[in-house]
């Protein structure tokens, strides 16, 4: 699209820095929030060559009231949720609106390389909260991708894209029919070869077999399954032909299960949420110094938090932007002061010197007495 900042779209979204293509950043300015703005390219059928200022066709229209109705829907403030701000038609575009907090995207994140896998486990924590809360209000979210997950300052995760995958589904609907080749077709062109949206199933199912495909490419960095085209990746998830979970070292298990065919051997969003906690509360020491300063503990909405420990020099162990990874205890010392870190003085002579010592002292002894028996004897 056209444009820049201070443009105006539908009357009340504020542009605040030059879009990308079916991208923009802008500011609410009946909320004064900063949100996302994503977009959907209308074909001619649907807007019926129409000017902008005339009345939006039916179709068009019974897709933004489609996309509203899931945004109604969802649950309104939960925290591990982006929250959904509406949909709009304007010019040849459909728009969706979606709050945007400060962070990075997991896609952004996976740019400097693979996550390690505790730090993952924190990340899918957050999601399968949010996928548990969704699924408890009947939803699917249907659009759990690296792009759609936002990591924010705090470091916790946060899903989004709700209402621009339900868009997305539903112009495949409406140009291709509810299923068959056509479908097919408009889908792959709308979606991609993207491994998080080609589960064999829908529903909850779906949306976990998704976080297992987003936490294998979290831990090794990329997909298990080719991403070459979709024709040649939808053949590899009907095939089974994937990468074997056990890349993801102790995440390997977890993400097996989640990429099972049969959509009733998948464990729940519920039971990948408490599976997580369990693994996080028995993980391991971390090696770096930096990721020692915080430790995990879990909330029943907010799974995931780093809180500081006292003392800790310069604050460098927080969750912020995704940047610490996961976080353990601190080795503690002895409670006499000589621990790692600890204030007691050391020994005035170092171990190692008393042998040498030791045996100097009978010289100097055996030197002492000739020197007597000599003088005394003279």
């Amino acid at each position: 699209m056209r444009g820049g900042p201070g443009q105006l779209l539908a009357g009340r979204y504020r542009l605040t820095d030059r879009p990308e293509p079916f991208r923009a950043h802008a500011v609410d300015e009946r909320t004064g929030e900063s949100v996302l703005l994503r977009a959907l390219e209308l074909p001619a059928l649907l807007t019926a060559g129409q000017d902008p200022e005339d009345a939006v066709p039916a179709q068009a229209d019974r897709l933004v009231r489609r996309v509203a109705a899931v945004g109604s829907a969802a649950p309104a403030a939960h925290p591990r949720l982006l929250r959904g701000v509406g949909a709009f038609v304007e010019g040849d575009l459909l728009w969706t609106a979606e709050e945007r907090p400060a962070g990075l995207t997991a896609a952004g994140l996976l740019g400097g390389g693979p996550v390690p896998p505790y730090r993952a486990a924190e990340l899918a924590a957050d999601l399968a909260g949010a996928l548990r809360a969704l699924h408890g209000a009947g939803l699917t979210h249907g659009n759990l991708t690296a792009e759609s997950v936002l990591v924010c300052e705090d470091g916790a995760a946060m899903l989004g894209g709700l209402l621009a995958g339900v868009a997305q589904e539903a112009l495949a609907e409406e140009l291709g029919g509810p299923g068959g080749r056509r479908r097919y077709d408009v889908r792959a062109t709308l979606v991609g070869p993207v491994a998080e949206r080609w589960p064999l199933d829908g529903g909850p199912a779906g949306d976990c077999w998704a976080l297992g495909v987003l936490l294998h490419r979290l831990v090794t960095g990329r997909s298990p399954y080719p991403e070459a085209g979709v024709p040649e990746l939808v053949t590899a998830v009907r095939d089974g032909r994937r990468e074997h979970s056990a890349a993801c070292g102790p995440l390997g298990p977890l993400v097996e299960r989640l990429l099972q065919p049969d959509p009733v051997l998948r464990p729940t969003a519920e039971t990948v949420w408490r599976e997580l906690a369990e693994l996080l509360a028995g993980a391991p020491e971390p090696v770096d110094e930096e990721r020692a300063a915080g430790a995990v503990t879990l909330k029943p909405e907010a799974p995931l938090v780093v809180r500081p420990r006292r003392g800790n020099r310069g604050g460098q162990g927080g969750r912020g932007g995704g940047k610490a990874g996961h976080s353990g205890n601190a080795v503690a010392g002895d409670g006499t002061g000589n621990g790692p870190g600890g204030g007691g003085k050391p020994p005035r002579i170092p171990p190692a010197l008393w042998g040498p010592l030791l045996v100097g002292g009978v010289f100097v002894l055996l030197a002492l007495g000739i020197a007597a028996v000599v003088l005394f004897a003279g």
